[in-house]
């Protein structure tokens, strides 16, 4: 399981694009569907877990509160030019283009897109560059967010570990309205997982919210205490283990062992563990384990 998960909202198409997704990528699948029973108003839920190309990944049908958008969008590094376009295709099918597919001077094939279920995705021809992460989450720092890409990356890097700044690349004077000296480009390493990020001061009506969430595995209490004080920022966004940090962007800190209560086919032990989780907002283990055990 990778420390870092990639968690992707929906109103109720979880299911539905989780085996979309895995049918485009080898070495793709789900690996577990649960329901929650929820009272209101939250509501009932289905959490997907699922591998794409060797990468883990989450969803959840959790209803119209949170809505996709490109602020943090998956890159996909393709090896060849018929990759590019059979993922375009299916990619860009019922969704919204946001920037054609076509050469640009960075990839000589390569689109954005939104798919049908509101996600973002950049696919790109890497040329003979060597495929190290098919896909990588990509943060674009926009409003008020603008020009805060470097420091976020810093501040991440102190966060975690296993990290490394592979490459920062600068927008220059006459870019406007791109300031000189933000970034234009980044590609970093956190927990030794991928990742990059940019700033756009191009008008965007949209900035980071909780549909795209990153959750943080955590081994034990310490380790969610740690993450918690280092990553919070927002009281007001804290709940059921989700936060956000002094970015906007939303992280879930939680313990390992929630993959088994929340798999349970054990109706009473998930019914008990759900109900004192919404109680919670940083999330406490012993206690989850207690209410689990009954």
């Amino acid at each position: 399981m990778n420390k870092i998960v990639p968690h992707f909202w929906f109103d109720t198409q979880a299911t539905e694009a989780a085996e979309f997704y895995t049918s485009l990528f080898d070495n793709s699948k789900i690996t577990s569907i649960s329901q929650i029973q929820n009272p209101p108003p939250y509501g009932d839920a289905d959490i997907v877990s699922m591998t794409l190309a060797g990468q883990d990944f989450m969803a959840i049908s959790a209803g119209p509160y949170f809505r996709l958008n490109p602020s943090i969008s998956i890159r996909i590094d393709c090896a060849s030019m018929k990759e590019v376009d059979f993922l375009w295709e299916q990619l860009s099918d019922g969704g919204t283009v946001l920037m054609p597919l076509d050469a640009y001077p960075f990839s000589k094939r390569y689109g954005w897109t939104e798919d049908r279920y509101g996600l973002s995705w950049q696919v790109m021809h890497v040329g003979e560059r060597e495929i190290e992460q098919k896909l990588t989450p990509t943060l674009m720092f926009t409003n008020k967010q603008c020009g805060k890409a470097e420091e976020a990356i810093l501040f991440y890097e102190a966060v975690f570990s296993d990290t490394e700044i592979d490459g920062m690349d600068y927008y220059g004077v006459g870019e406007e309205p791109d300031a000189p000296g933000t970034v234009r480009f980044a590609s970093f390493k956190l927990e030794d997982q991928s990742f990059a990020a940019m700033d756009s001061a191009q008008a965007h009506d949209f900035e980071f919210n909780e549909a795209f969430s990153f959750i943080v595995n955590c081994e034990n209490q310490e380790e969610i205490d740690y993450y918690w004080e280092a990553l919070t920022f927002v009281p007001e966004a804290e709940n059921c283990g989700w936060l956000k940090d002094k970015y906007g962007v939303s992280w879930q800190i939680v313990p390992t062992d929630m993959n088994e209560m929340m798999q349970t086919a054990d109706p009473e032990k998930l019914a008990r563990v759900t109900e004192v989780t919404l109680k919670m907002k940083k999330l406490d283990l012993a206690e989850l384990r207690r209410v689990y055990e009954g």
